[in-house]
């Protein structure tokens, strides 16, 4: 396992992303706090989102390469809500379910620090062109 530099948006939300090129995984990890929740008390659906679109998309994108950093982009994503997510550790996973050339499906879960499952996604993660000059 191997950790990647923070992207913008994960240094924003506090989350870390961990590659596993061995198993074409991909996880972030969040210690949910206060700036998490919604006016519920409960970490905001959107938060939930953003780590499986992330842990989801990295995964796809180790079908390429082991950086986890090759282009591709949503094309869909399917969120299932199951139980409400308290401040705390949360680990959303990526595991490959599928796909060819240009479309790659993944499957994420959201679980808590016990193990609880919060969240399941299906997600189609479609690889981009290189722009021209870059590798």
């Amino acid at each position: 396992m191997h950790r990647t530099e923070p992207l913008a948006l994960s240094r924003l939300l506090g989350f870390r992303v961990e590659i596993y090129p061995e198993r074409k995984q991909a996880h972030c990890v969040l210690d949910a706090t206060e700036v998490h929740v919604n006016r519920s008390g409960v970490v905001h659906g959107g938060i939930s989102a953003t780590l499986l679109d992330t842990a989801s998309g990295v995964t796809a994108s180790l079908t390429v390469d082991d950086s986890g950093l090759a282009p591709f982009t949503t094309v869909s994503l399917n969120i299932n809500y199951i139980a409400a997510a308290r401040p705390g550790m949360l680990r959303a996973e990526g595991r490959l379910s599928g796909g060819g050339r240009v479309l790659t499906f993944v499957e994420g879960t959201l679980t808590d620090a016990e193990g609880r499952l919060i969240a399941t996604s299906t997600g189609v993660f479609k690889r981009l062109r290189e722009r021209q000059g870059e590798t």
